[in-house]
Formats: C-alpha cells, sequence, structure tokens
C-alpha cells in the first residue's frame, strides 16, 4: 500500500503545465555535490530558494504535505545541504567531517544561490529559511544581500542559548500544570538548565522533548508523526533513500552541536534587505522571544513579523493555507524589477 500511495501522490504532484518546471539535479558547491530540486508551475514567477533546518533534516522528501499551493505563484528550490540526506551519498561522509562549520554551510548557500539564479534567469532570489536552515540563510543574506530580494524567517534563531532557558522553562511550566511528574523528574535533573554544565544532546533531548510534548513542535500535538513519516510518501526520494535522512542528523549533529549552541546573531544591528519573519504563536523548539526583541531594534529597509496563532514550529506544516497567503501578502510585493 505504502507504493500505491506513492505512485498516487507523485501522479498528483507531477507538473504538467507547459510553462512549468520540474526538475532534480546536482550543483557543486564548496567542494561537493548538492542534490537540488526545483518545482513551480510557471517559469516566469519569482524563485524562492528555501534552506532546510535538522541539522541535517531535509525540506524535499516532506515539502509535498504543502508546498504545491506555493508552486503556483512561486519556483520553489531547495537542496540536501552538505552531509545531509541524498547529498550524503555525493561524497564520503568522512572526508568532510572537518568541513561541518555554519560559515561553510553559508559560503555553500552563497554559491548554489549564484547558480540558481543563473539557471532559471533571475537577478534576484527569494531566501527562506526554517530552524537551523535560518543560521544559514540569515548569514547569507547578511553576506550576499546582492543576490536576494528579501529573507524571510520561520522558526528563526537569532541566540541559541537563550532559546534552550525558554524551552526549559516552557516545559518546567506545562509539566507543573498538568501536573507531570515524570516529567518534571526529568527536568529537574538537568536543572539549573542550561546552567554552566556543558550543553549536551542528552540534556538538549530532556528539555526539547518535554517542550514538545506539550506543544512546543506541532501546535496542540504531543507529537509530529506526520512530519517524521511524510519522506516514507514522498514523490523526490525513493525508500532507499529515507535512511540517509537519519544517518545524516547522526553523523552532523556532534559536529555542529558546539557551534550551533554559541550562535548569537544579536551582534547583527543592521540589515540591508527587507525582512519577514513568520512566528508559530507556539514555538518552543525555537522560541519566539529572542527574535522578537531582535526584530524590534535591527534597522531593515523593511519589518515584518507574521504571526501563526494555530502553529507550533512547523508553520508550512500546520498552516499551509496562511504561509501561501503570508507569501503574497508580505513577500511576493517585495520583488523588484
Amino acid at each position: 500500500m505504502t507504493d500505491e500511495a506513492r505512485e498516487i501522490i507523485a501522479d498528483l504532484h507531477h507538473i504538467v503545465a507547459p510553462d512549468g518546471i520540474q526538475e532534480n539535479f546536482q550543483l557543486r558547491a564548496g567542494g561537493i555535490d548538492h542534490w537540488v530540486y526545483a518545482r513551480g508551475q510557471d517559469r516566469s514567477n519569482p524563485v524562492i530558494l528555501f534552506i532546510h533546518g535538522g541539522p541535517a533534516t531535509p525540506l524535499a522528501p516532506g515539502a509535498w504535505q504543502f508546498q504545491r499551493p506555493i508552486e503556483e505563484y512561486f519556483t520553489v528550490v531547495t537542496y540536501d545541504q552538505r552531509a545531509a540526506g541524498r547529498t550524503l551519498r555525493s561524497v564520503d561522509p568522512a572526508t568532510i567531517a572537518d568541513t561541518l562549520t555554519i560559515a561553510q554551510y553559508v559560503e555553500d548557500a552563497i554559491e548554489l544561490a549564484e547558480q540558481i539564479r543563473t539557471r532559471y534567469g533571475v537577478d534576484k532570489l527569494i531566501l527562506i529559511g526554517h530552524s537551523w536552515g535560518t543560521l544559514i540563510g540569515l548569514q547569507a543574506a547578511h553576506t550576499r544581500p546582492d543576490l536576494f530580494h528579501a529573507y524571510v524567517g520561520i522558526g528563526q534563531v537569532i541566540d541559541a542559548r537563550a532559546n534552550e532557558t525558554h524551552c526549559y522553562q516552557y516545559a518546567v511550566a506545562q509539566a507543573e500544570l498538568h501536573n507531570d511528574a515524570e516529567a518534571l523528574e526529568q527536568l529537574a535533573s538537568i536543572a539549573p538548565y542550561p546552567g554552566d554544565q556543558p550543553l549536551t544532546r542528552e540534556r538538549i533531548i530532556i528539555a526539547r522533548q518535554w517542550a514538545q510534548h506539550r506543544g512546543g513542535l506541532s501546535a496542540y500535538r504531543h507529537q509530529s508523526d506526520y512530519y517524521f513519516g511524510a519522506p516514507l510518501l514522498s514523490p523526490d526520494y525513493q525508500p532507499e533513500d529515507v535512511p540517509t535522512i537519519d544517518d545524516g542528523n547522526l553523523f552532523t549533529l556532534g559536529r555542529v552541536l558546539d557551534e550551533m549552541l554559541a550562535t548569537d546573531l544579536t551582534t547583527i544591528t543592521a540589515f540591508p534587505i527587507p525582512l519577514v519573519m513568520f512566528f508559530g504563536r507556539h514555538d518552543y523548539t525555537t522560541p519566539t522571544a529572542p527574535v522578537e526583541s531582535w526584530l524590534a531594534t535591527v534597522e531593515a529597509p523593511y519589518k515584518q513579523a507574521v504571526w501563526f496563532e494555530n502553529s507550533a514550529h512547523l508553520a508550512p506544516w500546520e498552516e499551509p493555507g496562511k504561509t501561501l497567503v503570508s507569501l503574497l501578502t508580505y513577500v511576493r510585493p517585495l520583488v523588484t524589477p
């Protein structure tokens, strides 16, 4: 039944419009080949470059759940980052282990953006980052504003350590509210959090799992099986590709964790292009408070906060209609000739 379901979804997502774009290909950046995915109903539409989260959680195998209406108004391009998804197979992971730095991911994004705008005949792209991808996207846009009409952050990370504080506080408050003895016991075991102890993967998992258990990943849900199971039905991933997602995550996370947790982008006080932030009201995976504060003070030619009242961290999946409407209302008008 899974194979039949995949075939039905693939048939629905097959772009038959004469001026449409539907292609998967490889582009070289930072010395390695990256898998790239491009879809759109009309090649004259503006082009979005979407940088996925994780680390190493590709967008392509789950985009089928929300992206199709967006493709009527934009050409959407995403890619599997280095050591992520199908790109993990493009090179021996051991040979790039030492290249897994945020600076390299940013340089990859810039190189790919340059090639994508040439391939599709546009001067500039719209840049979107989600979660981990916002660390890359914000810095890429800040470094090379000439490549982009605007930057859109979804689940934006500005101050990673502050995020951990907000996440933990929410988890404790919810555990107390629901008199959840198991959660309170586990959360107490890592207190004070983040504190002065090393922010190990084990401590982070405890804080995150209880925040997400109370809707901090998907609003009003204890779990997000729809999101994690999406690759099994993907039109762009074969069944043998799906294990690369977990493989990439395990390979990447430990190598980027310390740098990721040390990230503080509040040092960016001026931004050269328009900024749009999509905030999930219930997001306690990348809590919104640090980004709200930063957005209020950063200087930019245009700033807009868009609140998704029924979303947490996965706004495009949770409120796909509002995602499309928000892109059309706040972002497409920023596309300049």
